[in-house]
């Protein structure tokens, strides 16, 4: 515990910022939280298992917590975090239906506990949290909270996925009230609205080779990366809204 005041203190000094990343165990949470920070930035990074790359000298605080029960998760987070000013609240969280995205999936399928895991780990889980480290915002000079959407949260699209498309938009209400709620505080609220990611592979894989595999009908996790720099280097005076980024190829819209 002392050490990890020290590190605290350290960053304080040297100016670096704290993130909050859920969902750091695999694809893009995991690139997220290797990619985006400095050296210098705190890490609490969320997630119900253990990440494989996490070493004994990682600045990444790894929290274990099951988002499907939300008020225990975000209660657990807090206690954690305590007082400590967040900087970047980044909520990649997003879990779908059995048979999501194939010719399989049939909506008359999906059975009541599953579409109730859906809205609390994608919605319930995701509010509760905001609310819970509102204080921690309030104490950073440029606080951004970044939620992770989906083109299955965009008008019109061609998707069947009932429950994940519900919370996906669900989510973009979600930032669109709270900006209002924050704007006094001159907290930046934002969604990022992907469409289908090359998360199968690694963060350090070239775009290039990513591209050529998949015959560009996937988004490189680097373009996201790219996207979430953005968002957090605007001033406090900026707001952005909205960035929906589908593959060039998708045709879901």
């Amino acid at each position: 515990m002392a050490s990890e005041h020290n590190k605290t203190v350290e960053i304080l000094k040297t100016g670096g910022k704290t993130y909050l990343i859920f969902g750091i165990s695999r694809g893009l949470g995991r690139a997220i939280a290797l990619n985006l920070p400095n050296e210098n930035d705190l890490i609490f990074g969320i997630s119900r298992n253990e990440p494989n790359y996490l070493s004994a000298n990682s600045d990444i605080r790894w929290i274990a917590t099951d988002l499907s029960q939300p008020k225990e998760s975000s209660e657990t987070i807090k206690a954690i975090i305590g007082n400590q000013r967040i900087d970047y609240f980044i909520y990649n969280v997003g879990i779908w239906e059995k048979d999501a995205f194939t010719e399989a999936y049939n909506f008359a399928d999906s059975s009541a506990s599953e579409i109730i895991n859906l809205i609390n780990t994608n919605i319930t889980s995701c509010i509760l949290n905001v609310q819970s480290v509102i204080d921690n915002l309030r104490q950073s000079s440029n606080a951004k909270i970044i939620l992770i959407g989906s083109t299955w949260g965009l008008d019109n699209h061609s998707g069947k996925e009932v429950a994940f498309s519900a919370t996906k938009f669900a989510l973009r209400g979600v930032v669109h009230s709270l900006r209002e709620n924050l704007r006094k505080d001159k907290i930046g609220v934002s969604i990022l609205n992907l469409g289908y990611l090359a998360t199968e592979f690694d963060h350090n894989e070239t775009i290039e080779n990513v591209i050529v595999q998949t015959q560009g009908n996937l988004i490189p996790l680097q373009d996201v990366i790219q996207a979430l720099r953005f968002i957090i280097s605007t001033s406090a005076a900026s707001c952005v809204k909205e960035i929906n980024m589908p593959a060039m190829c998708d045709f879901n819209l």
